[in-house]
């Protein structure tokens, strides 16, 4: 278990040696009849701003942060959600991890100068926006202000780790869309983080690496989250 923040760099750079990811992506089925689009988005751990979390965690370092963002209410996909920064290839990105900094840069203004590149997940598709989604993962060696763009991000948060492990904080988010309900790992973030829900693709990165990582504590596998259609716009 990672007694510091700097022990859990290593053990997120083991895991990845070990295939981390490799049970809890979804599906990669291509499609036949619509455009795919690629893209990549940044899991960002680090030692940001020296706040312990509320609701300490026997796996974590109290300052172990991880980077969210809540999405625009305008935009085309996941208006609304919270999410990792992240964004479409371009043709100038040397490769997915290129994509996921300037992505990142541009929504919240970190300095990708400071950020280390660990290693990437296997690409997972996003059925809903057809999109082949690369998540990287990166540790902030130095760290930079942060602040949304409103254009692409409203807010920008540095959330404690050990707050999401809390087995209060942990749920499973269901959305009910006409005869179909969406089930996915669900996090409620903390008062000082608006209380919002991470699910979707988000919340299956986060739950598949904290359990990759031995990081997960148990939790209420009955408790659930019910999303409104306001969440998933």
């Amino acid at each position: 278990m990672a007694e510091s923040a700097e022990a859990a760099r290593r053990e997120l750079v083991e895991a990845l040696g070990r295939g981390l990811g490799s049970g809890f992506a979804p599906p990669l089925e291509l499609p036949s009849d619509r455009e795919l689009r690629r893209s990549a988005v940044l899991i960002l751990f680090g030692v940001l701003d020296r706040v312990p979390a509320d609701r300490p965690a026997a796996a974590v370092a109290g300052e172990l942060d991880v980077l969210l963002t809540r999405r625009a209410s305008g935009l085309r996909t996941h208006a609304g959600e919270i999410a990792f920064p992240g964004g479409g290839v371009e043709a100038g990105d040397a490769d997915r991890a290129a994509t996921a900094l300037r992505e990142a840069q541009e929504e919240t203004g970190l300095d990708p100068g400071g950020v280390d590149v660990l290693g990437s997940l296997p690409v997972a598709r996003i059925p809903v926006s057809n999109n082949l989604v690369t998540p990287v993962l990166g540790w902030w060696r130095r760290p930079s202000e942060v602040d949304a763009d409103h254009r692409e991000s409203v807010e920008v948060f540095r959330v404690p780790v050990a707050e999401l492990l809390d087995p209060a904080a942990r749920g499973t988010a269901t959305l009910r869309r006409g005869r179909l309900t969406h089930r996915s790992p669900a996090f409620r973030l903390g008062p000082r983080f608006g209380g919002h829900i991470v699910w979707g693709f988000t919340g299956i990165l986060l739950s598949g690496i904290f359990d990759g990582l031995g990081w997960a504590v148990p939790w209420d596998g009955d408790r659930t989250f019910e999303l409104e259609a306001r969440d998933a716009l």
